[in-house]
């Protein structure tokens, strides 16, 4: 059964995870100052703690994580509620809980959990009534609240689009999407009144970044040189005058990628988005040919993840989008955000394992089937 299972996994995606695994080191290594070593050994055993992880929940029926979703859930949601009462504050946002050893991002685990719990919500249910959407609509909107007051809008926002995606694979009618659009439309004025002073001015300085250069624009400004300084072939591995000259801020976390682009050029730049291109085609091709309901919504909402994490980073990074706190996959520094990817991964890996054919579990009418 084990060699059956290490030889259904899907050695496409292993293999564009390493070599993620390699640019993501070798960034990192070149984003950390000298001083900054310890970090980097650091995540060196993230990495080897998710991989464990990872192969570990390859192993894992998905039965046995469907009847598991509401206690995960309601985990990270006991979590989320913690945070402003013990969480700890770092960079002026109270968004981790210190457990001795290592600090957790209860936000990080709430993505992954309510993916899960949504698609065994749906798996015997359609979106088309009220009764069926307001459930899972709180499921959303109580986690998203809880991690806007840390603040945390980047992860709210990947979080919210992540349920919609999932609310329309699952069958959301037209009519009730557009009324969610507009219910968000009218909400807009009410969200900016409670926005935190340095967030509206992220959003000034992205509509006009010139308008505050040492301030909120600062970032955006030192990033689009970094990226446009790097040219087609980049200034070389360790070469970086933008990282090395301390003028990049939060070069080894959300500004990672402005990092890889002024060292590697556009070609390395390329080779990153056509790594991602395949994982999330892999990713897709699993869901699509998933044996069940459950483990297919499953897999769209980990594929859904993984690809507003890239967009939205390489996005803000780039000026596109107004800066908010999203890591780029596999490649930024982080524990929680990097172990939790993999841990998704192997379930991804899972589902396409349990799809070259019907498990004997799965009966007609079942939550499962």
């Amino acid at each position: 059964m084990i060699l059956e299972t290490i030889r259904r996994m899907d050695k496409v995606l292993l293999l564009c995870l390493l070599c993620l695994a390699g640019i993501g080191i070798a960034t990192l290594y070149a984003a950390l100052h000298q001083g900054d070593i310890g970090l980097w050994q650091r995540q060196n055993l993230y990495w080897l703690l998710g991989i464990i992880i990872m192969f570990g929940l390859c192993f894992v029926p998905l039965r046995i994580l469907a009847l598991a979703c509401w206690p995960m859930f309601l985990f990270a949601l006991l979590c989320l509620v913690l945070v402003p009462l013990i969480g700890d504050t770092q960079m002026g946002a109270q968004r981790w809980l210190n457990l001795g050893l290592f600090n957790i991002q209860p936000s990080e685990l709430m993505k992954w959990a309510l993916v899960l719990i949504l698609a065994q919500w749906f798996a015997s249910r359609e979106a088309n009534s009220l009764k069926n959407l307001l459930p899972p609509a709180l499921m959303m909107i109580l986690p998203t609240l809880l991690i806007i007051k840390q603040p945390d809008l980047g992860t709210a926002l990947v979080l919210l689009l992540a349920g919609g995606v999932m609310l329309m694979a699952a069958g959301l009618r037209w009519r009730w999407f557009g009324l969610g659009v507009m219910v968000a439309l009218v909400s807009m004025p009410l969200l900016w009144l409670n926005m935190h002073a340095y967030q509206k001015q992220r959003i000034l300085s992205f509509l006009d970044p010139q308008s505050d250069p040492l301030g909120s624009g600062y970032h955006v400004i030192q990033s689009a040189i970094a990226i446009g300084s790097g040219g087609l072939f980049g200034k070389g591995y360790l070469q970086g005058t933008q990282n090395r000259l301390h003028f990049l801020p939060e070069q080894h976390t959300d500004f990672i990628f402005a990092v890889l682009a002024e060292e590697g050029g556009l070609i390395v730049s390329l080779i990153l988005f056509v790594l991602y291109g395949v994982l999330l085609f892999q990713l897709l091709s699993i869901a699509e040919r998933a044996s069940t309901r459950f483990s297919s919504l499953l897999c769209l909402g980990i594929t859904t993840i993984f690809a507003l994490y890239m967009c939205i980073n390489i996005g803000m990074v780039s000026g596109l989008l107004p800066v908010v706190g999203v890591p780029l996959p596999f490649i930024s520094y982080g524990g929680s955000a990097l172990i939790t990817l993999l841990a998704a991964l192997g379930i991804a890996m899972r589902v396409g394992i349990e799809s070259h054919d019907r498990i004997p579990w799965q009966r007609p009418g079942s939550p499962f089937a």
